[in-house]
């Protein structure tokens, strides 16, 4: 059996009572995520969407989670308030048969960091951001196995995402022309 240890875990509760659809998290999470930082806003590069269902006037903030490289088998549908929903519209993955969480110009896979920085944020932007409240950041202490512990980091999950994408000939390529453009 393995050690256990304890470890914080990040999430952001969604309130979607809350939610009035104004969309401020998509913005400041792209303008966090450009390069350089602040310099551009473009709601592609958000790890948040605001899905909305004008009938109703619903708004419901999904946050990108884990890349998958297959598609789900889940096809389930979801009645909200009376209307159907595609499971697929609260999925917080990257995969393959869509193109949301999915990095516009590279196509690799998005996932929220909780705005990671230095000096760190107290809370994510997003959270920062809603004026309603409806995003509420939370931190509670688990134990966790230190097998477990041992993830893969997102640049590796990124490579993985491209050679899926273009092939390990297409990439080896294209770093030996960055890296020789970069010496010249």
């Amino acid at each position: 059996m393995g050690e256990k240890k304890k470890k914080i875990v990040k999430t952001i509760k969604v309130d979607v009572d809350k939610c009035n659809g104004c969309r401020a998290c998509e913005v400041i999470c792209s303008a966090f995520h450009a390069a350089p930082k602040y310099s551009s806003n473009n709601p592609a590069r958000s790890r948040i969407r605001v899905i909305h269902e004008p009938l109703k006037d619903i708004y419901i903030p999904v946050y990108a989670g884990e890349y998958t490289k297959a598609e789900c088998t889940g096809r389930d549908k979801y009645v909200i308030d009376g209307k159907e929903y595609d499971e697929c519209a609260f999925c917080r993955a990257s995969c393959p048969s869509r193109d949301l969480f999915k990095e516009p110009d590279s196509g690799l896979p998005l996932k929220c960091d909780m705005c990671e920085d230095d000096p760190p944020q107290k809370e994510p932007l997003c959270v920062q951001w809603c004026l309603n409240k409806a995003l509420i950041y939370e931190e509670r202490e688990v134990e966790v196995d230190e097998e477990e512990e041992v993830k893969k980091e997102d640049m590796e999950i990124g490579l993985e995402a491209l050679l899926d994408k273009y092939g390990l000939d297409k990439i080896t390529e294209t770093v030996a022309r960055l890296s020789m453009s970069k010496k010249g």
